[in-house]
């Protein structure tokens, strides 16, 4: 009875290490060729499994993105909750954005401005926003300036992805001034 149990779950653990090589393959396709370029064959491609592969998995477009942005969003998610300093560390995460980590942060946004006409994507889109927003709570910071710090850090987020040089420092100066703290 055991060896069932032991089949099922090596299964299931199979099964779940196949989705997330999928995640990580749409994720790699956004990178390199934009929302545009994810089909399941692109991403079966990138894999190096078939399209039923993939749709088997996820059996819509929008079922993937949701998945990939998921994945996207809850490794920036897991950066904010290990913060030391809130603000400094938050000006590191938003500064790698624009560098280190710039393909991977470009792909996040991609697909959270793809949430403006999927409505699959729209709840996911959100988590980031929030979990910032929940930074500036932490802080003592009330709803509306929590709001403004959220969209503060998102805008820093756009123009470093957009080309614009800024340092940790000044990102920091403008989430303090957001917060209203100079």
């Amino acid at each position: 009875m055991g060896g069932t149990t032991e089949r099922v779950d090596g299964r299931r653990a199979r099964g779940e290490r196949k989705r997330e090589e999928l995640i990580a393959a749409t994720l790699r396709v956004v990178e390199r060729e934009g929302v545009g370029g994810v089909t399941h064959r692109t991403v079966a491609r990138e894999a190096e499994v078939s399209a039923g592969s993939v749709a088997y998995y996820f059996a819509t477009l929008d079922d993937l993105l949701v998945a990939a942005l998921t994945e996207a969003s809850d490794a920036y998610i897991a950066q904010l909750r290990d913060l030391d300093d809130d603000i400094a560390g938050l000006a590191r995460v938003i500064a790698d954005a624009g560098g280190p980590g710039r393909a991977r942060a470009l792909a996040e946004r991609e697909l959270n401005l793809l949430a403006a006409r999927r409505p699959a994507l729209r709840p996911v889109a959100r988590r980031w926003r929030d979990a910032v927003a929940e930074v500036a709570r932490s802080l003592g910071a009330d709803p509306l300036t929590a709001l403004q710090f959220s969209a503060t850090a998102d805008g820093v987020c756009g123009r470093l992805l957009a080309g614009e040089d800024l340092s940790r420092a000044e990102i920091a100066e403008l989430l303090h001034h957001a917060l209203r703290r100079t």
